[in-house]
């Protein structure tokens, strides 16, 4: 199980890539779950981050596919020699239609504009977020040539993914991602101790935020504790099966 770790400056990435980060993201927690950073530190992320490290860039919720179209275009990182992935999730849309058509649009926008891989976010707490159901979310994925799902939290007020989720039906819902082919990724104000629960099922990523910082969410990556993260998510399905190969899985991602 790999080890994700997000960033909302480049100053931050040097602690999390000591502390042992495998994969970086990058986004800006003072607008959310999946709060869209600036280009410029799309761009200077991309530039900073080695090739060999795959980079993650969340592009919030939009609401329309011109919107998901102009948000693809913007972020996508241009200077950029390694693996990229786009997150974005579906808070406000509360059909499983609406989303596929947002997720369409971002699909073929990154693989036109990059070419990237896009993630498709879920919320275990999607009834707050007037978003599609978890598993919903993982259909919509892979009708619509997603590479990849996250589970997270949309409220971002102290509780834990586990707050609105069981062991069982995450379980359940990491099974049902990796049969469709998707890699899988989980996520939601998780520290060391949920990470170890994540045991019986692991996810192929565990995406963390708060707990890599001092101060919280909006504090400051600390080496030390990415490393003591990074350390638990090693302990956790070190077996881990590969997912089953996708009927149209995009290429290896590079950027030219």
């Amino acid at each position: 199980m790999r080890l994700l770790v997000s960033v909302r400056s480049v100053e931050e990435i040097e602690a999390a890539l000591s502390g042992g980060a495998e994969i970086i993201d990058v986004k800006e927690p003072a607008l959310g779950a999946l709060g869209a950073a600036a280009r410029e530190v799309v761009e200077s992320a991309a530039a900073r981050v080695p090739p060999d490290v795959p980079l993650s860039v969340a592009l919030g919720d939009p609401q329309s596919e011109a919107e998901v179209v102009a948000l693809v275009r913007r972020l996508m990182p241009r200077r950029r020699a390694g693996e990229v992935f786009l997150k974005m999730g579906f808070a406000g849309s509360d059909t499983e239609s609406q989303a596929a058509r947002l997720l369409a649009a971002a699909v073929a926008t990154a693989r036109d504009a990059g070419p990237a891989g896009m993630v498709a976010v879920a919320y275990a707490d999607w009834a707050r977020a007037h978003a599609p159901a978890p598993l919903s979310v993982v259909d919509v994925a892979e009708r619509t040539g997603a590479i990849g799902v996250l589970l997270d939290t949309f409220e971002k007020d102290g509780r834990d993914l586990f707050a609105s989720m069981s062991l069982e039906a995450l379980t359940l819902w990491i099974e049902e991602a990796r049969s469709a082919g998707l890699r899988v990724a989980v996520a939601g104000s998780l520290g060391a101790r949920e990470i170890a629960l994540l045991d019986g099922s692991p996810p192929d990523v565990v995406g963390v935020r708060g707990a890599a910082c001092e101060g919280g969410r909006m504090g400051c990556v600390s080496e030390t504790r990415v490393r003591a993260l990074r350390v638990a998510a090693e302990k956790v399905g070190a077996a881990t099966p590969a997912a089953p190969a996708k009927r149209q899985m995009i290429a290896p991602l590079t950027l030219t």
